[in-house]
């Protein structure tokens, strides 16, 4: 077995780790792509064995990072030894990453499609990005899909710019310039990055391309220059120190069962250490049997997927054998215990996960997430639309959620709203017999959306319930020599002069300020054809079952029920 870190010293004492950095923006803008670019590159750059391969993470050395940036890096001004680049893109992953009640990720790349400018996810990932507080730049994707662009592989920026025409390099301007505003519609100042001197207080956008490698070099130049300008007192670790991470995945692994996928942001965990995990229910202590990393890809064939380390230091993606790891949760924290009370460690991982506990109310909607992180985003999205929780938690939506479902009181609660997780059968089923409504989606505001949109029709559903079953105000009167029947039932021609006059209706008189009803309008005819109801300005015939004859001095009163009505009521009817 070999040692995960043979240039790190594992004796006591600071050292400087790598800067973890988060991918993330809309779908289809080239988040996997520009990952694969700078994979690439650094494979074909850097010498044989230079590009460690980790869980979840792809480390880039500082020496690969300078030869890839050419003469835009000098590896003789910075401390830090390059970037860790998580693998796993997108932002409800970016959010599952966590340490320390924040996001994990020190820096983030916001990928956005030069051509397509903000989207929904791009949104959705500025909010978390803002809530988290997480320094962020921008790479403007797929500059060569713009017209006429004619590719210079792996140069940077400005230089394959120069190289364009007038007129692809205005398109382009204008394209960049209209991701400016909406950076600023969103709160954010930003510019070209060669133009922004102050990058804590504005955000740079790097024209790339994931495809043919154009800009790639000012990217990671960018990113080293934050990190070592910015950062460098928070990338100060004690690499002898107990470790800390979080959990990216759990998995079942062949042969070791359920395993977790972890990043470790400071310390070390060594293949037999004590650990804590938060779990489902309570934390888990455990201890480690195998430190797992990925074989190069010309050994797996014939040697097995993972080879087993003894040690790993920060800042590192591992994955962890160890027994009773089924219920471990994404987005959960990972402690060595070391030389500590196993007390204390248990209620530091408690403590953090109380720090993103949801706040649930005695009526409201099911809530279920893939991850911890997703769990805290999609719950603070629905306290800002004022809908509340009754229960928030990790895993895909099961029988028992059916079950808690059903129990609300009010039927636009009888939901559950699933974000990123499968709705097993058994309680799609049950969900179909209880009439409990199961909403899914990938993009949180959407999923929001879907379900306001179902109480908003819901609401106008029982509005018009309610319409159909009371009864309508409508003022009419008699009209001359239009008196067909005075009696059994009366029979008399109308002209409806304010509302709805309906079959089945009451109809009233007023003596003096009280009403006095009178009888039933039991049938109206338009033309000889039976109809249900006539409205304002309609001349028909009616059919009234009386309680007494109408005197014509009764006429006139009753034609001014409704004005009656409001003298005691100005709001009646309305």
């Amino acid at each position: 077995m070999a040692d995960s870190h043979p240039d790190t010293d594992d004796s006591a004492g600071e050292t400087l780790r790598t800067p973890i950095v988060a991918v993330l923006g809309h779908v289809d803008h080239g988040k996997t792509s520009l990952l694969d670019e700078i994979r690439g590159s650094a494979v074909t750059e850097g010498e044989s064995g230079a590009i460690t391969q980790h869980i979840g993470a792809t480390a880039v050395p500082l020496d690969v990072i300078s030869e890839i940036a050419g003469d835009l890096v000098d590896p003789t001004d910075f401390d830090l030894p390059g970037l860790l680049f998580i693998d796993t893109p997108g932002h409800h992953s970016f959010s599952t990453l966590r340490s320390r009640g924040g996001a994990l990720a020190d820096i983030a790349i916001l990928v956005v499609d030069v051509n397509d400018g903000f989207q929904p996810q791009t949104l959705e990932a500025v909010d978390i990005l803002a809530r988290t507080q997480t320094p962020f730049i921008v790479a403007a994707n797929k500059i060569d899909t713009v017209p006429g662009w004619n590719p210079n592989p792996d140069t940077p920026a400005r230089q394959t710019i120069d190289a364009q025409t007038d007129r692809v390099e205005r398109d382009l301007n204008e394209n960049l310039y209209e991701l400016i505003g909406d950076l600023s519609d969103n709160g954010f100042s930003a510019d070209m990055y060669w133009r922004v001197q102050d990058f804590q207080n504005n955000i740079g956008v790097v024209p790339v391309s994931a495809e043919t490698g154009e800009g790639i070099p000012d990217l990671l130049t960018v990113m080293m220059g934050l990190s070592q300008r910015y950062m460098k007192d928070e990338m100060a670790v004690d690499v002898g120190g107990a470790a800390a991470g979080t959990v990216l995945e759990v998995a079942d692994t062949q042969g070791f069962g359920a395993t977790i996928d972890a990043i470790i942001y400071d310390g070390t965990i060594r293949s037999d250490d004590r650990i804590v995990v938060g779990g489902v229910e309570s934390p888990i202590i455990t201890e480690v049997r195998a430190l797992l990393r990925p074989r190069p890809l010309e050994e797996i064939r014939t040697e097995g997927q993972f080879e087993q380390v003894d040690s790993v230091a920060a800042a590192d993606g591992i994955k962890v054998a160890a027994p009773d790891l089924d219920d471990a949760m994404a987005g959960a924290p990972v402690r060595v215990v070391g030389d500590r009370d196993v007390d204390e460690v248990i209620e530091e991982v408690q403590a953090e996960l109380a720090d993103i506990a949801v706040q649930t109310q005695e009526e409201g909607v099911v809530v279920k997430a893939d991850t911890l992180g997703s769990l805290e985003a999609l719950a603070s999205t629905l306290e800002e639309e004022e809908i509340p929780i009754v229960r928030a938690e990790v895993g895909d939506i099961a029988p028992r959620d059916v079950r808690v479902a059903e129990t609300a009181n009010e039927g636009k609660h009888r939901t559950i709203l699933g974000f990123g997780v499968e709705v097993l059968d058994d309680a799609s089923d049950l969900a179909e017999q209880q009439d409990v409504r199961i909403f899914e989606h990938d993009i949180i505001y959407r999923l929001v959306e879907e379900y306001e949109e179902f109480i908003a029709e819901r609401e106008r559903a029982q509005q018009d319930q309610v319409l159909e079953n009371i009864t309508r105000p409508a003022r009419f009167q008699i009209l001359d020599d239009h008196t067909f029947r005075q009696s059994d039932p009366a029979v008399v021609g109308v002209e409806i002069l304010g509302g709805s006059l309906r079959r089945n209706s009451n109809v009233a008189k007023f003596e003096g300020d009280e009403p006095e009803r009178v009888g039933l309008l039991k049938s109206i005819q338009d033309e000889g054809e039976d109809v249900d109801e006539a409205r304002t300005g309609e001349r028909v015939a009616v059919e009234q079952e009386l309680t007494d004859d109408i005197p014509a001095d009764e006429i006139e009163t009753l034609n001014m029920y409704l004005d009656k009505r409001r003298n005691r009521d100005p709001f009646w009817g309305k």
